[in-house]
């Protein structure tokens, strides 16, 4: 993420949380207090968010000190300290719900995401995620994605194609829908891939007739359904010597992730990486 947009979105998360100012703390907190606070793992997991907490903190107040013992992508566990922070104890107190709050949620993305993946590290498959995200945060949270193993999909409408169910049936179907995506490409003079989700065999084999696309996304297949159109478009590579990417989607969860990644495709795209997750709990205290 752009350093200019990360400050952006640190100002409106302070906006929301201090205005005018921190009454409960600067009510009973001396300006003068100095302090130390230590960033204290309580739960099993992955961290993230470590950089992004830098910024914050010293978007604050830079002239608090950042001692850190743990980087992002690191597996930790109960009792483990991140890094600690030193200064005006108002800061310290100021920062931390802003601070926790972007990195508890990131380091749950990261977990969940490492969850899955390590389900199927030796198939050569990637969990994807998707456009589910928290409006304002998705850059973050497509970060924690990357820092728990997983790959990010298109970021959003602007960096890829993904002719969905809607733009096929608004187009009049497969065809008609790919081959207006890639007329679109050229007259915009736009290097972006090309995916189409498919429903059923029928329009698999539609979508390769065309050869348009770059990926072909099975849209709520079963694990035989995925099997059989993993082979049909094999078999269609060897014939024509492209390679294309084949994503599963669709109520995908842990139990059930492994069975398609080992049908041979290449991605498996979960929404519950960012949309169902649990924040990993932590806590930001006083060291005495």
């Amino acid at each position: 993420m752009k350093t200019a947009d990360l400050t952006k979105l640190i100002a409106i998360w302070f906006e929301e949380d201090i205005r005018e100012g921190d009454h409960t703390s600067l009510c009973c907190i001396p300006a003068t207090e100095q302090g130390v606070q230590q960033l204290i793992i309580k739960q099993e997991g992955i961290l993230a968010g470590v950089e992004v907490a830098k910024a914050i903190i010293h978007y604050f107040d830079n002239s608090l000190k950042i001692n850190t013992f743990l980087q992002d992508g690191s597996h930790v566990k109960a009792g483990d300290i991140a890094f600690e922070v030193s200064g005006k104890v108002l800061s310290l107190l100021q920062i931390e719900r802003t601070m926790l709050n972007v990195m508890q949620r990131m380091s749950g993305i990261a977990t969940t995401t490492h969850a899955y993946q390590s389900l199927i590290a030796d198939t050569g498959c990637y969990v994807l995620d998707t456009r589910k995200t928290t409006p304002g945060l998705r850059y973050l949270e497509k970060e924690a994605v990357k820092i728990g193993g997983g790959k990010n999909h298109r970021i959003g409408l602007f960096d890829m194609i993904l002719l969905k169910d809607n733009h096929v049936d608004f187009s009049g179907g497969i065809t008609n829908a790919l081959t207006r995506a890639k007329k679109y490409c050229e007259e915009k003079n736009l290097d972006l891939k090309i995916e189409i989700e498919t429903r059923n065999e029928k329009e698999i084999q539609e979508a390769l007739a065309t050869n348009i696309p770059d990926r072909i996304m099975l849209d709520n297949f079963s694990v035989e359904q995925t099997k059989q159109a993993v082979e049909l478009i094999r078999a269609w590579e060897k014939m024509h010597n492209k390679h294309i990417e084949i994503e599963s989607s669709g109520g995908i969860t842990l139990e059930t992730i492994r069975p398609y990644a080992l049908c041979g495709v290449d991605f498996v795209s979960v929404g519950a990486l960012t949309h169902s997750i649990k924040s990993l709990d932590m806590s930001f205290k006083a060291k005495k």
